[in-house]
């Protein structure tokens, strides 16, 4: 390849999204006919509530979403999210401390690019969502995972995190209700966090996209409300993917102290300007309106969250523990690795190779826990329907004990 055909660096040394690939791959193979049980993609199977698209089909038809809008968002969608923050989160803040992002993913982005110089280290708790990493090394800097297993319900140790920080420290992200594990961390854990990021002038990112689905007595604890005063540090991502039943509208946002918060809208002006009216409309519909139907999705997930439970550990040689939060299973399946399993015989080495070889034989689709940094894992989300789960369970069972 001559020189001038060669890509950068950069992006070289970023994996491609494991959940993406893993779900484009099932509905390619659906796509061929073939009948695919899909646990990958965290995509809630629920419609969109009716009045979220009422609001869209009427914005439709206004001649006022044609044109371009301020690039930050609507500024009735920035003040229904600042009102949103206070009804949920327990805490005020400004519509100008709110910038629209094209889903919850360049809220991400974003907030690497203007935090980030070369070389500055990011504290992700590990297991981690699978873009976290990425968009940090995108922004050219370091991501340091401090791992915390199953003994620990998934919950970080500050211990383990004051020793992962160095003078390069920047940031550490907050992720409760957790993606991929399901864990909801305690009051104490995430105090101590913005405590510990207060004395060492670290940013804190929150990421509270799936704070509405706890389950049991586990409740999210919003860090700006608990400490106040990490709030100058503090960058809070969102969207309304997960609790609307709306991945496919593309609406995240953020919330930071003014100033960056003009940062990422300066960022977004160069890369998509604003996002799509029509969708706007529809999240101001969402984010002001009922609970409700948050809440009927979310006991539906409660009923799939326990049979997947019991499912996986009804597998021999599969520990799920029960998740509080999110619609997620991890479960460890290190004791299935270099087993000959399924009809014919294939041997596993690592959990993407199990999770392939499920694909592929059993039509099964799940993510490998080396997507999370968490090798031996595999994630499951049940935000599918009822008849799927139960018969990709039984899939599964079959595989393993055949």
């Amino acid at each position: 390849m001559a020189q001038w055909q060669t890509l950068s660096d950069r992006i070289n040394h970023v994996t491609p999204s494991a959940t993406l690939a893993v779900d484009s791959k099932a509905k390619a193979m659906k796509a061929a006919g073939l009948d695919v049980i899909g646990f990958g993609a965290g995509e809630p199977n629920f419609p969109t509530p009716d009045y979220v698209v009422d609001a869209a089909a009427a914005a439709c038809r206004d001649p006022k979403n044609y044109k371009y809008t301020p690039t930050p968002g609507l500024p009735e969608l920035r003040r229904a999210i600042a009102d949103k923050t206070l009804r949920d989160s327990g805490f005020e803040v400004t519509p100008e401390q709110v910038v629209v992002t094209n889903g919850g993913k360049q809220a991400v982005y974003s907030t690497f690019q203007i935090l980030l110089n070369e070389g500055d280290e990011v504290i992700i708790p590990t297991p981690y969502w699978t873009s976290y990493p990425e968009a940090v090394k995108l922004a050219g800097g370091v991501p340091v995972e401090v791992f915390a297993g199953a003994e620990r319900g998934f919950e970080p140790d500050l211990a383990a995190i004051e020793a992962a920080r160095t003078e390069r420290t920047k940031a550490i992200i907050v992720t409760s209700p957790n993606n991929p594990t399901g864990a909801v961390w305690s009051a104490e854990t995430v105090e101590g966090i913005a405590k510990w990021a207060i004395e060492h002038h670290v940013w804190v990112i929150t990421d509270e996209i799936y704070e509405h689905l706890n389950y049991d007595d586990a409740h999210t604890t919003y860090i700006g409300a608990a400490v106040p005063e990490v709030r100058d540090q503090l960058i809070i991502l969102n969207g309304v993917a997960k609790t609307y039943a709306m991945p496919g509208w593309r609406v995240g946002w953020l919330i930071a102290p003014e100033p960056v918060a003009k940062a990422a809208a300066k960022l977004q002006g160069h890369m998509t300007s604003n996002v799509a009216n029509v969708s706007q409309r529809a999240a101001i519909a969402a984010v002001s309106g009922p609970l409700d139907e948050v809440y009927h999705m979310r006991e539906a997930f409660d009923v799939r969250r326990k049979a997947i439970v019991a499912a996986l550990n009804d597998i021999e040689g599969v520990h799920c523990p029960t998740p509080t939060g999110a619609f997620y299973a991890f479960a460890d399946i290190r004791e299935l690795l270099g087993k000959p399993l399924g009809p014919n015989g294939t041997v596993s080495a690592t959990s993407s190779d199990f999770a392939a070889a499920l694909l592929d034989e059993a039509h099964v689709a799940a993510v490998p826990g080396e997507a999370f940094g968490a090798p031996g894992y595999l994630r499951f989300s049940y935000a599918l329907a009822d008849d799927q789960l139960a018969e990709g369970m039984r899939r599964m069972k079959a595989y393993v004990e055949a």
